[in-house]
């Protein structure tokens, strides 16, 4: 069997591990550790020593609440709770053991419901596949790095004052920038210096910019002649009076809503105006002019038409009672509840029964010229036709044969008795 070696293994796997070039089949164990949502074995399977053997003189860290219930204070209020149990003499501690006080630490309700509903936060949980291995907590989590970003504690072991160019920057203008960061921009080699920095060699200068022969930069915009103007959002103001989300106000639809009308009354009256100049101007004769607008709804009444008369309420009339002895819920008076207006009822009740006298009349266009006459024969003859169909059912007829023909009845059922009584 032909070896595999370590580089090979790393081009298919990163990975991959020094042991596994001994492996019986290092392709297969390759592409089964890359393959999706595959879990590594341990590390500590090769060790001798037993798990975490080696942290037994490290100091363990003690537990620390999370930011949102330590903004609460509940760690000052026990500190203090503490400490003057502390200061107890053992005769007050048996006492109150034996009887002992409640609520001695007490937090506002409010306080603790923003802190558990409000600002409670998610744990920082380990993702698909991170195993926890010796010594894992004290590794320098590079993930919260960024190229081209100094912290303040980097700063300070540099040496490098506020507003200073990193030490590397003299060779980056020399040989170019980092091959491994392409797109990443960096001040005074292929980005603009900060405002108020100057180029020289001089402490607190940013060096000499990267220019051919001719003055043209050679890695980017150092310069800052060909930035283009951005906006920028931070100095805009933002007005934090205002919810994000609110509805606007329709002040300004309505007044449009209205000036809108407006010109829809005027349109309407110059057209009237129009339409009556038309028909001054026309030979039709008076009475026959076709209206403008058929309605064929039902008219409702307006609201000055409509019968005031209706009462809104009664004052009923009190009278004076005695309370009599053994009652529970007595009462000193009542009210003369039948004491109502009858007329108003006996108007409501001629309202119910009066029936509409309205019939329909058919017009030919024809018969225009001569309305009055013909509406008048039209209304008659619908309304004899109207009262036709009202008319009631006359069953006088039927109930008068009906009881002929009971009393026939009658008659044989009597007779066919006194049969009966012949014979016994």
């Amino acid at each position: 069997m032909q070896l595999v070696s370590v580089l090979q293994l790393m081009q298919l796997c990163s990975s991959c591990q020094v042991w596994d070039a001994t492996a019986s089949d290092p392709k297969l164990l390759v592409y089964l550790k890359s393959y999706r949502n595959t879990v590594p074995v341990p590390r500590h399977w090769s060790q001798k020593r037993k798990f975490l053997q080696g942290k037994r003189g490290i100091e363990k860290q003690p537990f620390q609440l999370p930011d949102f219930i330590a903004a609460t204070g509940i760690e000052k209020i026990r500190q203090a709770y503490i400490e003057k149990e502390d200061s107890k003499k053992l005769k007050q501690k048996q006492r109150e053991r034996m009887q002992p006080k409640m609520g001695k630490m007490d937090i506002d309700y409010q306080v603790l419901h923003d802190a558990f509903f409000k600002y409670q936060t998610k744990p920082k949980l380990t993702s698909h596949g991170d195993l926890y291995y010796e010594g894992k907590e004290f590794e320098v989590k590079l993930r919260e790095m960024k190229p081209g970003m100094l912290s303040r504690e980097l700063k300070e072991a540099l040496g490098m004052p506020e507003g200073a160019p990193p030490p590397w920057l003299i060779n980056m203008q020399r040989y170019g920038p980092p091959p491994s960061y392409p797109s990443l921009k960096i001040p005074g080699l292929n980005a603009p210096i900060p405002p108020g920095a100057t180029f020289g060699y001089r402490p607190g200068e940013w060096g000499k910019p990267p220019v051919d022969e001719h003055g043209r930069p050679l890695y980017g915009d150092v310069f800052g002649i060909l930035q283009l103007d951005e906006p920028n959002y931070d100095e805009e103001p933002v007005d934090r009076s205002k919810h994000w989300g609110d509805l606007e106000e329709e002040e300004e639809e309505e007044e449009e809503d209205e000036e809108e009308e407006e010109e829809e009354l005027m349109e309407d009256e110059d057209m009237e105006a129009g339409m009556q100049s038309v028909d001054t101007m026309s030979s039709t004769p008076t009475g026959v002019e076709t209206p403008d607008v058929i309605d064929l709804r039902k008219q409702q009444r307006k609201e000055s038409e409509r019968p005031t008369d209706k009462q809104l309420y009664q004052v009923l009339e009190q009278k004076e009672e005695k309370i009599a002895p053994g009652t529970l819920y007595g009462s000193s008076h009542t009210y003369v509840v039948g004491a109502q207006d009858k007329a108003g009822v006996k108007r409501v009740d001629l309202l119910k029964n009066q029936k509409s006298d309205k019939v329909d009349v058919t017009i030919h266009p024809e018969e225009l010229e001569v309305m009055d006459d013909v509406l008048a024969a039209k209304y008659e003859e619908a309304r004899e036709e109207e009262k036709l169909r009202n008319q009631k059912e006359d069953f006088s007829d039927m109930v008068a044969e009906n009881a002929s023909k009971r009393k026939r009845k009658h008659e044989k059922d009597g007779k066919s008795s006194k049969k009966k009584d012949f014979k016994f």
